[in-house]
């Protein structure tokens, strides 16, 4: 059974994947979210967020040409699906409606 769940860090993924649409591949994703959060980021977390976002049909792949410049390997791009999309607007829904319930109060800035 495929479970709608989305972590933290597999949301981030996903909605790389989405922003960068059919250019979405593990090095363009990792250059991406490092600059958008500030951080370092394991390539290989990429790779098991994005097998896990395949797994619950989240993402669809496919396989680019061989090229010489990666001495004959082939890039493999990552596409969000429709129920990845589904996912990502039940997730930013919630958030939403929860930050909307913070009250309005100062906080001294």
């Amino acid at each position: 059974m495929k479970s709608n769940s989305l972590g933290e860090f597999e949301e981030l993924v996903l909605l790389m994947v989405a922003a960068l649409h059919d250019e979405a591949y593990g090095v363009a994703i990792l250059q991406n979210l490092e600059e958008k959060v500030g951080k370092k980021v394991n390539i290989s977390a990429i790779h098991v967020a994005l097998k896990r976002l395949e797994t619950k049909s989240f993402v669809k792949s496919r396989y680019g040409g061989i090229t010489t410049s990666r001495g004959g390997r082939r890039k493999k791009f990552y596409v969000i699906t429709a129920t990845g999309k589904a996912a990502l607007d039940a997730q930013y829904s919630l958030r939403t409606s929860i930050y909307q319930q913070i009250p309005n109060i100062s906080f001294g800035r």
